[in-house]
């Protein structure tokens, strides 16, 4: 039998996991923990490099050249080193918030296809697929560019748990005139169950004076253009 103080000490447990002031606390421990990262992790990726490099100069020999099959190994090592390193970027840029920044113009195609990178092993994981139709090069004016992706995580994050396993989400970027507009379509017609996501991005979009529009299975963003 479950003693009520047990059952009391379970409910505070689950109510500080949901608690937004935790929630606060927890994430404004993100960007010194980020930035550890990069640092803590970029400093042996670079150390790799050289030893790598070091590695490819006793591989010549006397002929001064590596052998093709070494070299082919040296080749895919450098990729994956180059891989690491740019994700690591990825992330740091879409997950951390710095502050205010500049207004300007941003690339909606580039930023899109860079958080569908950043979270593709999120849609792999809920067995999702992403149908992509991204116009090259639009271009969305914004009077904080560094929000661009706090914008597009959130939507896509919103469409992968809505989504079904095995379903696909559209994903669509295209000019509209003097707009530019993002697109996501789910596909599903339940209820919403991220409320708080909506919340925020509503509230954020109003701030910035971007037009946000969302119906069930879909949710559209609609940006001046450059």
């Amino acid at each position: 039998m479950v003693s009520s103080s047990a059952m009391a000490s379970s409910v505070s447990s689950v109510q500080d996991v949901s608690d937004p002031v935790v929630g606060a606390a927890r994430y404004d421990a993100v960007p010194a923990l980020m930035d550890s990262l990069l640092h803590d992790v970029r400093n042996p990726l670079n150390a790799l490099a050289i030893h790598l490099e070091v590695l490819s100069e006793k591989l010549k020999g006397e002929s001064g050249q590596v052998p093709a099959t070494q070299e082919k190994n040296l080749k895919a090592m450098r990729e994956q080193i180059q891989r690491v390193d740019g994700l690591l970027k990825l992330f740091s840029d879409f997950i951390v918030f710095r502050g205010a920044g500049p207004s300007g113009d941003a690339s909606l195609s580039d930023a899109t296809g860079k958080a569908l990178d950043v979270l593709g092993h999120e849609s792999r994981r809920r067995r999702v697929q992403v149908q992509r139709a991204i116009e090259p090069d639009v271009q969305a004016r914004l009077e904080d560019t560094t929000e661009l992706g706090f914008f597009l995580v959130q939507v896509l994050m919103r469409a992968f748990n809505r989504a079904a396993s095995g379903s696909t989400v559209a994903v669509t970027v295209r000019t509209e005139g003097t707009l530019a507009v993002l697109e996501v379509e789910d596909g599903s017609t339940g209820p919403e169950q991220a409320s708080d996501t909506v919340a925020a991005l509503t509230l954020r979009a109003a701030q910035l004076g971007i037009e946000f529009g969302i119906r069930a299975g879909s949710c559209r963003l609609v940006f001046p253009r450059a």
